[in-house]
């Protein structure tokens, strides 16, 4: 009877809606707001009903915003209304005639004891905030990603993509920056590592900025992907405790804990977890001679298993030592060991494809990851209309030691060779941090800041055989980086029209210095990046946005180095020291609307110009000990990059008990460029045009249903389209990705069960076109995984979550951000 009653409902909706679009005349608009009678505190996502009394199937209405406000759209009449929040008493309004614009003023609303009692009321964000500089991904409660770590957060967030290798991209671009709370990831050469050992559960949230303004570092052409780490926030003692269970064989468990008194809050944020999950990938290659006839054949196939177990924890206490002036600090710490056994076959062909022999490659792989760091930050308000201080450093040290044993045998079993790797990466960071904001009257406000970022890194390598022919067996890389930067915006808003300019300047030096060759480099940069942002409110909830914007991508770590990785003998990732960084200039014209409570489309149409773009190039050069060509992968500056696109976020909700929310990236790049390098089989230059056009596009839809017996389904689907390269291919993709998941116990806990890649089909897939060779690739990172996950909630209730919504929301954007 009630889904009956609702369905008329929503029939009503949509008929009034589509009556009021064709009498625009006749539309007036009702507006107040919504708050806990004892607090006074905004309640977010209130109900207000409209039921005309002449008509009952006119029947309109709306959700409060995160003000407490609402803006309702009807006509003139006589209405009953109804204000209801889950867990309060509901305010009826009987007969009430509307002829005009009408302001219903402040709604009181109190606890409903006999409701509360005994049970915990969950008062949820919405999954998606829309922001006029972000977008904010609620992922405290995806039950998607539960038992998993970081880049399966980031990889369930529209528009961004992580890669087989961990590459996290942004806009289909892998010029983006990874902050954790507002500072960089640790493990600086390869930031997917530092991701699989953050455990989802403690992330609260992920901000997604495409065109960061002056007050943001300038690295990160493509923008800004910033992960939020729970903190407690509630009064007393308070948190929760998860624990996972999956296949293949892993299990984890993640306590969120923290109690605040009246002037302290201390909290936590411990997890240990064992993860083992399978990968595989082919490598079928065709080579060429000098006079375009093939010369061999070389199949290449391998399996991996992955077996970790780590430690992450995040403590912390933040005092208001008096009603101005709050201090914070916290200890961050996680360590992960893993062991990483390899098998690969390959059998090499002559020309007319028959079968020369097999050789198998067996890789034994461990290592171990740790991350060690203490942050501290001081807050002082001068007033309560925002001005205000906010100073703060941290100290970090992250470690990475990676060892491999590797044996090459042949069918009979006999051993062919044996090399042994041992690879350290040594980092140090410390930041320095100040913002000062000045309100300087009604929507008028000055910021100015610095930032210094003092990082050093330490690579050695050593392969004790050099039967590889030109790859360096030994490396010792020091890469020092010193970074002072200074910025100054100002903002302003008139009427309906808001704009804000700003100016920073960094000054970055760098020593990338080959201590092995003694070639030492050192490099000095002093750049200027201005933004700008320009919006305007033709009414509440519509709004169009344009911005600018200069980003740098400097080359850092596993760019740089020119180590690899020698599971395979034929196949190579090289970095390259003499890389320089590529400067961005970033174009971006948005539209937002909010059509109802149901309906919001945000759409983004930007251009991006980059110099000195980096480019991954492969290269066949040199041969190893049994004759096959050996291919080299590495990044290039190349000339020039232009990308266009367009980007499309919808959020839907058709029914009370179904949410959508759609993201759709279409989008050019067009390189201009050469590449030249020696080619030792050759002995000679080798000149590549690397002029390249290409248009693809990506996609996600994400559907979330109420099932009878309130069991909610989840469902991500992914999509990768083709994109053509200089060199070759790389071949379009689906994945899809389920979760079900139930609150139990009164609602203080919630079972879940997901499938990450429900059909396997999660590959990295390229077609390779070189004047040498010819190759088909696949790279599966990891096969499909099931874990079952379990949370328990203690004492969170809607009131205290109210209670404390200003505290956090006022502090949120001096310390998550740099």
């Amino acid at each position: 009877m009630k889904s009956t009653r609702f369905l008329t409902v929503v029939a009503s909706l949509s008929f009034s809606s589509l009556m009021w679009a064709q009498t625009p005349s006749n539309e007036i608009f009702i507006k107040g707001s919504v708050v806990e009678a004892s607090t006074n505190q905004p309640l977010e996502y209130a109900n207000i009903t409209l039921i005309s009394t002449t008509n009952p199937e006119i029947i309109t209405g709306d959700v409060t915003d995160t003000t407490g406000n609402f803006n309702i759209p009807t006509i003139a009449g006589t209405y009953n209304i109804r204000v209801e929040y889950l867990g309060y008493k509901t305010i009826e309004i009987s007969n009430k005639e509307i002829t005009e614009n009408a302001d219903l003023g402040v709604f009181k609303i109190e606890s409903d004891s006999e409701l509360l009692e005994g049970i915990v009321v969950q008062a949820k964000k919405a999954e998606v905030e829309i922001k006029l500089d972000k977008r904010i991904y609620n992922v405290g409660d995806n039950a998607i990603v539960r038992g998993g770590n970081a880049s399966d957060v980031l990889d369930n967030i529209p528009s961004v993509e992580v890669d087989s290798d961990g590459n996290v991209s942004l806009r289909g671009n892998e010029s983006v920056k990874v902050l954790i709370d507002g500072k960089p990831s640790g493990l600086a050469s390869n930031v997917g590592d530092a991701l699989k050992m953050l455990s989802s559960e403690s992330i609260e949230r992920v901000e997604v900025i495409t065109n960061p303004s002056a007050r943001y570092e300038a690295e990160g052409g493509a923008g800004i992907i910033n992960i939020i780490l729970k903190k407690g926030s509630n009064n007393g003692t308070n948190g929760s405790v998860s624990a996972n269970i999956g296949d293949p064989l892993s299990y984890g468990l993640n306590a969120n804990v923290n109690h605040r008194m009246k002037s302290v809050n201390l909290f936590a944020n411990l997890g240990y977890s064992k993860n083992k999950t399978f990968g595989n990938s082919l490598n079928d290659s065709e080579y060429f001679n000098e006079d375009g006839t093939t010369s061999q054949y070389v199949n290449e196939q391998s399996k991996n298993t992955r077996d970790r177990h780590g430690f992450n924890g995040n403590i912390g206490v933040e005092w208001n030592i008096t009603d101005k002036f709050t201090w914070n600090n916290g200890v961050t710490f996680r360590k992960n060991k893993g062991d990483n056994p390899r098998t690969l076959n390959y059998s090499k062909f002559d020309e007319n494809y028959n079968l020369l022999y097999k050789n198998t490659r067996l890789t034994e792989e461990d290592d171990q990851k740790e991350t060690a760091e203490y942050n501290t930050d001081f807050t002082y308000k001068f007033n309560d209309k925002g001005h205000q201080l906010f100073v703060s450093g941290s100290i970090s040290k992250n470690t990475d030691l990676e060892n491999s044993d590797i044996s090459t045998i042949d069918q009979t079993l006999d051993i062919l060779s044996k090399e042994v790797t041992r690879a350290t990466e040594d980092e140090q960071r410390l930041i320095a941090r100040a913002d000062y904001i000045l309100p300087l009257g009604e929507g008028s406000q000055f910021e100015a800041g610095y930032l210094g970022n003092f990082n050093e890194l330490n690579t050695t390598f050593n392969l004790d055989t050099d039967i590889v022919q030109g790859i360096p067996s030994d490396s010792n890389l020091e890469y020092k980086e010193r970074l002072n930067a200074l910025y100054a915006q100002y903002g302003n808003k008139v009427d309906k029209f808001s704009y804000m300019v700003g100016l920073r300047w960094e000054n970055t030096q760098i020593d990338v210095n080959q201590l092995v060759t003694q070639d030492f480099n050192k490099k000095k940069y002093s750049n200027f990046f201005p933004s700008l942002f320009l919006s305007y409110e033709f009414i509440e909830g519509e709004n169009i946005t344009a911005s600018y914007s200069r980003r740098v991508r400097r080359p850092r770590g596993r760019m740089l180095n020119p180590i690899s990785n020698y599971s395979s003998s034929i196949n190579f990732f090289q970095g390259n020291p003499d890389l320089n960084p590529s400067f961005t200039d970033a174009f971006d014209l948005g539209y937002m609307k909010r059509f109802s409570h149901q309906l919001t489309l945000n759409t983004s149409a930007y251009f991006n110009k980059t110099n000195d773009a980096t480019q991954y190039v492969r290269r066949v050069n040199g041969v190893n000990d049994e004759g096959i060509p050996i291919t080299i992968s590495g990044p290039i500056n190349l000339a020039t990059e232009y990308r266009y696109g367009l980007e499309i976020n919808l959020n839907y909700v058709p029914f009370a008990w179904w949410r959508l929310n759609a993201n759709a990236n279409l989008f050019q790049v067009a390189t201009r460029g050469n590449y030249q390098y020696f080619d030792e089989n050759l002995n000679q230059v080798v000149n590549q045009n690397f002029d390249n056009d290409t248009f693809t596009w990506s996609g996600r839809l994400s559907s979330k249903i109420t099932l009878p017996g309130k069991v909610d389904w989840q469902t991500n689907v992914m999509y990768s389209g083709p994109q053509a390269t200089a060199q070759g291919k790389r071949l379009g993709n689906v994945g899809v990705n389920l979760a079900f998941s139930k609150d139990v116990l009164k609602d203080k806990g919630t079972v879940t069960l997901n499938v990450q890649d429900l059909f396997n089909s999660r590959k990295h897939m390229m077609d390779i076109d070189l004047p040498q060779a010819r190759s088909y690739s696949e790279m599966q990172w990891r096969e499909r995984t099931i874990n079952l996950a379990f949370t328990y909630r203690f004492n969170q209730s809607a009131s205290d979550r109210m209670k404390n919504q200003k505290r956090q929301n006022s502090s949120e954007d001096m310390e998550e951000m740099m």
